[in-house]
């Protein structure tokens, strides 16, 4: 039989503690959420890989140390309100919530928020609402948000995300750029999402994120 929670150890002392990940609320939410309930069943085994998780219909379980470090950099506050986009099965959605006030988590597939839905109240997370959406529509009558978590890659941000992040709030993402990702984290101020360097990261491309290309007669 499995175990699962030396797993999720083991998870901890080699993927994210090695990767500077060092808050608290972080380490303890990935120690003590079950990874392996928020994956298809054909995928259990694999949870705990240092890898993207492929979820089937265009959704991935980010890398252990990806998810982590991305956290880490947001800094998320027990008073905050999270947006979580692309939450999948509910993973990315079940860690932050242990750490922030609530979360609104979006998911544009409804078989798979439904089934979030399900698999967080099993798990006892209440402070999770999934919406069925279009990830790049967010939730704006929900916000605004106090940290806004990407959970894929993008080429930019719409302004309809931008625009339900608090003045002064957090956003993560992984931008592509070619054939490198880099994750960075973004402060809004005066309006406007400044963005720094976090990490080197990849994931495949979320719908609605793509740069919108010119025409040319």
């Amino acid at each position: 039989m499995t175990d699962f929670a030396e797993r999720r150890t083991m998870m901890v002392d080699t993927q994210v503690r090695p990767n500077d990940v060092t808050k608290f609320p972080v380490i303890e939410a990935m120690l003590t959420i079950p990874r392996e309930d928020f994956v298809p069943a054909s995928r259990r085994a694999v949870a705990y890989s240092g890898e993207n998780l492929d979820l089937g219909r265009g959704r991935v379980l980010l890398e252990p140390r990806t998810l982590a470090k991305m956290v880490d950099a947001l800094d998320i506050q027990p008073g905050d309100l999270v947006l979580d986009l692309g939450c999948g099965y509910g993973y990315s959605a079940a860690v932050v919530a242990r750490m922030a006030e609530a979360v609104v988590a979006i998911e544009d597939d409804a078989e798979m928020a439904a089934e979030a839905e399900t698999r967080l109240a099993e798990a006892g997370v209440f402070n999770v609402a999934v919406l069925n959406a279009e990830l790049p529509e967010g939730a704006p009558g929900q916000g605004p948000y106090d940290v806004v978590l990407i959970e894929g890659a993008v080429e930019e941000i719409p302004s309809s995300i931008a625009d339900q992040l608090k003045e002064g709030g957090r956003i993560a993402a992984l931008f592509s750029e070619g054939s490198l990702g880099v994750a960075r984290l973004g402060q809004k101020l005066n309006g406007r999402i400044n963005w720094r360097y976090a990490f080197n990261a990849h994931a495949p491309l979320l719908a609605g994120f793509s740069r919108q290309r010119g025409f040319y007669l």
